[in-house]
């Protein structure tokens, strides 16, 4: 019997997640923001934060700070038990929406060089490589490519 694929939610962020997602912070990067500086992607006219939850719990989330016309994706996480089931997708596809509805020209992102998995996804949403900043990442230390989708 065909397993039938789970409908996945993306919703804003507000202050019920942000435990959940400093949490999921620290389990995926290693050097997490705090759920105090998670609050700014709850503030309309600074940021958006848009999250995907299964059962409860937060299984993947990203954030946007907004300037004017422009984003800039801050951080995208999804909890290693989720990943490759199209939450992380959710969410960007969530954030490229939210720029379309909201007259964003532009986002941009960094993403460590060697994460193929998340270059390929920018990539298949619009994003297009546009530059590289030299150990931009720690722990490990690590060149950042930098990636832009602009609103057609």
């Amino acid at each position: 019997m065909e397993q039938k694929k789970k409908r996945i939610y993306p919703e804003r962020l507000t202050a019920q997640h942000i435990e959940g997602v400093a949490q999921l912070e620290r389990r995926c990067f290693s050097q997490p923001w705090s759920a105090k500086s998670l609050e700014l992607l709850t503030k309309e006219g600074i940021g958006v934060g848009v999250v995907c939850s299964s059962d409860g719990h937060v299984c993947a989330y990203g954030g946007m700070m907004v300037a004017v016309d422009e984003g800039q994706i801050t951080n995208i996480a999804t909890h290693p038990d989720y990943r490759r089931r199209g939450y992380g997708r959710a969410v960007v596809e969530a954030l490229i929406k939210y720029a379309k509805n909201n007259g964003l020209d532009s986002i941009s992102l960094e993403v460590r060089e060697s994460n193929k998995p998340a270059i390929e996804l920018y990539s298949q949403l619009g994003f297009k490589i546009e530059g590289k900043r030299k150990d931009f990442y720690v722990k490990p230390t690590e060149a950042a490519l930098v990636m832009i989708w602009r609103n057609k």
